[in-house]
């Protein structure tokens, strides 16, 4: 084996490093995932109630069709 050659147990090792940095990110990227879901599960709620309120504001007006389907005036 030349001195330019790395040794078996070299290459081991810097594929054990390169895993434990592929793992890291790996967790890393599932910490993100995780709180982005929790993120869209709020404001999905969020979103949910805003147009339940909406709704509840257009009918206790009276408008016989609601705010969200009529016409821009400038149609």
């Amino acid at each position: 084996m030349s001195a330019d050659t790395p040794s078996d147990k070299d290459r081991i090792t810097d594929l054990e490093i390169q895993v434990a940095h592929l793992t890291r990110a790996l967790e890393d990227l599932s910490d993100v995932l995780a709180r982005h879901d929790r993120e869209m599960d709020r404001v999905t709620r969020r979103l949910q109630m805003l147009m339940e309120r909406e709704a509840q504001r257009e009918a206790d007006t009276g408008s016989s069709i609601p705010l969200a389907d009529q016409k821009p005036p400038h149609w």
